[in-house]
């Protein structure tokens, strides 16, 4: 029996013992009944809400995972097998054109392209601007 069920199946025992709404004792029991149920609709609307958002967070998660595929995928399929260039366990640094360096501010390991045609990139992590001539590659 869910939180609705048990506040209707409440209303309904209190309308079944036939107590008096005109009494104060009565006037307090028909109040939190209605109390009970109101809640017991909010909490079902938001459980309703809450499953909805779920579902959408997973198609999100699906679909960020695809387009980190596509932009983390290595150039030449033919001879690199890893899913991330950017791999600890990757051995087709020569392959790829994947750098990663360390960001100072955070510490947090950020990979890009090295065709990228810029002189920064911006830290995902911590949102700090990240100058390339200043910080030393891992694959250097």
């Amino acid at each position: 029996m869910n939180i609705t069920e048990k506040a209707a199946y409440l209303k309904g025992l209190m309308q079944g013992m036939k107590i008096d709404e005109d009494t104060n004792e009565g006037k307090l029991f028909k109040a939190i009944a209605d109390l009970l149920e109101d809640i017991s609709m909010s909490v079902a609307d938001l459980e309703d809400g809450q499953a909805y958002l779920e579902e959408y967070v997973d198609e999100i998660d699906m679909d960020l995972g695809e387009v980190e595929r596509d932009v983390y995928e290595c150039e030449d399929d033919d001879e690199c097998d890893c899913d991330d260039c950017c791999d600890d366990d990757c051995d087709c640094d020569d392959l790829c054109d994947c750098y990663g360096v360390i960001c100072p501010n955070c510490g947090e390991e950020i990979c890009y392209d090295a065709d990228m045609a810029a002189d920064s990139i911006i830290c995902p992590a911590c949102n700090a601007e990240i100058q390339l001539e200043d910080v030393e590659s891992d694959d250097e």
